[in-house]
C-alpha cells in the first residue's frame, strides 16, 4: 500500500452530490478519474528490450463508481494502477484524479488516493493496532478518534478488538489482507485503489470484505478501482468493467451489458467468463509474460 505524508491532511472539499443511499453516480464536475492515452513501456532483459505493459489505455470513472478492471496475468492492469497511485511515471498520456494532474499536482492527488495492493508491506513485528496508529500519524490524524475508527474498521472487517494487539507476523495471509485494507480506509480517500484485494482469503472473509466494500461507497462518497480474478466478484461489485488484453482495453462497459452483447453475437451463455474467453481469447487465471518477462 502507498503511504504519503500529508500534515494539513483534510477531507477534501470535491464537487457533485454527497452520496448516501439510494445510491447514485455523481456527475457534476470534473470525473473521478481520467486517464487518457496513457502508455506505459519497460525495457528488459539483456537485450534492453522494450515491452509496452500498457498501451493507449483511456477510461473515464465518474464520481461513485465501482470501476473493475480484469485482466489475465501479466495484462498490465496492475502497472495501470501503479502508474494512477503515481509509482511510476507515466511515459505518454495524461491521468487526472478529480481534475488534478497527477504529474503537474502529485501532493494534490496523494492526498485524495490510497491503494491496497496484494502484496502489501507492515510491520510485521508490530501489530494491527501499531501499524494503523503509525499510518495514522504519517496522514496527521487524532490519534484517540483514529485509533477508535481502526478498531471499528477492523471489527467490520472481521478482526475483533481481542486481537487487534497481536503481531502481526502471527496472523494468516487472509488476515494481514483485512488490515491493509482497513489501513487503507482510515485515510478516508476519495479514491481507492483496490489491486486484487481479497485474494488469499477464505470465502467467508472475501464475502465480509465484498460488503465492505459496497458500505464504503454508499456512506463515504468513495469511488473504487478494483482489479480482480474472481469473475464473481467483478460481477457483484462493479457498476462498470473495462477487459485489458495485453496492455489495450479491448472492451468496456456494464456487467449486463458485456454479458448481453456476447450472447447476442456469439450465442454464448450470458456470464463474465464467455465475456473474458471472447475478448482475450484466454482465462483469467492464464498466465502471459509481464512487463518484467515473467509471470505474475
Amino acid at each position: 500500500m502507498t503511504i504519503t505524508i500529508a500534515p494539513d491532511r483534510q477531507a477534501p472539499v470535491l464537487p457533485g452530490p454527497q452520496l448516501g443511499p439510494p445510491f447514485a453516480v455523481g456527475r457534476e464536475g470534473p470525473p473521478a478519474l481520467e486517464i487518457e492515452h496513457v502508455t506505459k513501456r519497460f525495457v528488459v532483459g539483456r537485450r534492453r528490450r522494450s515491452v509496452v505493459a500498457v498501451d493507449d489505455a483511456s477510461i473515464r470513472i465518474e464520481r461513485g463508481e465501482i470501476y473493475g478492471i480484469l485482466g489475465a496475468n501479466g495484462s498490465g492492469k496492475s502497472t495501470l494502477i501503479r502508474l494512477v497511485s503515481t509509482l511510476l511515471t507515466i511515459d505518454q498520456g495524461r491521468v487526472r484524479v478529480f481534475g488534478h494532474d497527477i504529474e503537474h499536482e502529485e501532493m494534490a492527488v496523494k492526498r485524495l488516493i490510497n491503494r491496497v495492493s496484494v502484496d502489501a508491506a507492515f510491520f510485521k513485528k508490530l501489530s494491527p493496532a501499531e501499524n494503523l496508529s503509525y499510518a495514522a500519524r504519517l496522514y496527521g490524524l487524532e490519534a484517540g478518534s483514529a485509533r477508535r475508527e481502526a478498531v471499528r474498521i477492523l471489527g467490520r472487517l472481521g478482526i475483533a478488538e481481542s486481537r487487534v494487539g497481536r503481531p502481526l507476523e502471527q496472523m494468516s495471509r487472509g488476515m494481514q489482507q483485512k488490515v491493509a485494507i482497513a489501513r487503507a480506509l482510515l485515510t478516508s480517500p476519495a479514491l481507492l485503489l483496490l489491486d486484487e484485494p481479497t485474494t488469499g482469503l477464505d470465502p467467508r472473509s472475501k464475502l465480509e470484505v465484498q460488503a465492505f466494500i459496497e458500505e464504503l461507497r454508499a456512506s463515504h462518497d468513495a469511488t473504487i478501482v478494483l482489479t480482480t480474478h474472481d469473475l464473481d466478484e467483478a460481477d457483484r461489485l462493479c457498476d462498470r468493467i473495462a477487459l485489458l488484453n495485453e496492455g489495450r482495453i479491448v472492451a468496456e462497459g456494464t456487467p449486463a451489458e458485456l454479458k448481453a452483447r456476447v450472447a447476442r453475437e456469439r450465442d454464448l451463455p450470458p456470464t463474465l467468463h464467455s465475456v473474458f474467453m471472447t475478448y482475450t481469447g484466454r482465462s483469467l487465471d492464464e498466465d502471459v509474460e509481464d512487463e518484467d518477462g515473467n509471470d505474475e
